[in-house]
């Protein structure tokens, strides 16, 4: 920016009002920046903007598997906002096992962030608190634990106890609880809202019928298996995440079920049955934590940090008949990929 400026016979601020396009400088002296611009070749240097803190324009995104299209609408909702402010984002995957969180995490921040974005995996963030002074820290999806800060989430508990009140509406009274681990907290916080609904109805919770670890193929097999084997059988399904329901679908193809699922995706409306479901957001998720980030770095960081939970919504479909009007579920139905839903 020296050399356009030295070009030019400007400042090298002007330099930076015509690149960023102020509609304040004269004429003639955008045609002679412009002109030194093109002359040299001139790109900029993002890494080597800051913010008046003298942060990187970086954000940093971490999220369980940047594969889940979930997870891929919340990197998208943060590069949206992130694109609105000529910053960059850089994405990292943290996978399945908490163990390994520290580790890919610490990495990613040692690379110049100006913020950081993340869905946890491992049970304790506390190991970021020596950074929580240093950057923004926003966390998607699934609140921290062991330091406080900003966190978006959705209503998890409100969403599973309208899904299992849905179920119990059309007359079922032994519904099972299908999905991953109580250490993750959206799955943890779903079957409270699914408990909370058989108690507002006066139903038992028994948990036998809670059947976790169903993501993968292996995992949906063991609990069709057992509720198939449970005495008496459910008569309904409430399947905590949209990546258990996917494989879900394959293991209980042909059985007379009811099913409500926490999450859509494209293909659950053209299932047969087309499937009941929690809609989520996550656009809304990666991009309120964006402007939060901005809000950050922009602003004053000894305000207190917040947890806003965002609402979902039941879209009611064909897959919650009453026990008497039960029918074959998705016969002949074997989905791959999807939009998923955390």
């Amino acid at each position: 920016m020296r050399d356009v400026a030295r070009q030019a016979g400007v400042s090298v601020k002007t330099v930076s009002r015509v690149f960023n396009e102020d509609r304040h400088v004269l004429p003639e002296t955008r045609r002679r920046v412009e002109e030194a611009l093109a002359a040299l070749n001139y790109t900029p240097n993002m890494l080597a903007r800051t913010f008046r803190d003298g942060r990187s324009p970086v954000i940093g995104l971490a999220v369980p598997s940047i594969s889940d299209p979930f997870f891929a609408a919340i990197a998208d909702g943060v590069e949206q906002v992130a694109a609105q402010h000529d910053m960059s984002v850089l994405i990292t995957s943290l996978g399945a096992e908490g163990a390994r969180e520290e580790g890919i995490v610490e990495s990613l921040l040692r690379r110049q962030l100006g913020a950081l974005v993340m869905a946890p995996t491992a049970t304790d963030q506390g190991y970021l608190s020596r950074w929580s002074s240093k950057l923004p820290l926003v966390f998607v999806d699934r609140p921290p634990r062991g330091i406080d800060a900003d966190c978006f989430v959705e209503d998890d508990l409100g969403g599973a106890r309208t899904a299992t009140a849905h179920l119990i509406d059309r007359g079922h009274r032994r519904i099972a609880f299908v999905g991953n681990s109580e250490d993750i907290s959206t799955t943890a916080n779903r079957l409270h809202g699914y408990r909370a609904a058989l108690e507002e109805a006066g139903l038992p919770f028994e948990r036998d019928l809670v059947l976790l670890g169903a993501t993968t193929a292996a995992g949906a097999g063991r609990a069709a298996a057992a509720l198939a084997a449970a005495d008496p059988a459910p008569t309904a399904v409430f399947s905590s995440d949209a990546q258990t329901t996917m494989v879900l679908v394959p293991a209980l193809s042909g059985r007379r079920l009811a099913i409500a699922a926490f999450g859509d995706f494209p293909m659950a409306a053209t299932l047969s049955p087309a499937l009941t479901v929690v809609d989520q957001d996550p656009d809304a998720l990666g991009r309120l934590a964006a402007q939060r980030v901005l809000h950050r770095l922009e602003g004053d960081d000894r305000e207190p940090s917040s947890l806003v939970t965002l609402p979902v919504r039941l879209i009611e479909r064909a897959s919650c008949r009453p026990p008497h009007d039960l029918v074959e579920l998705f016969p002949s139905t074997t989905p791959s990929g999807g939009d998923a839903r955390s």
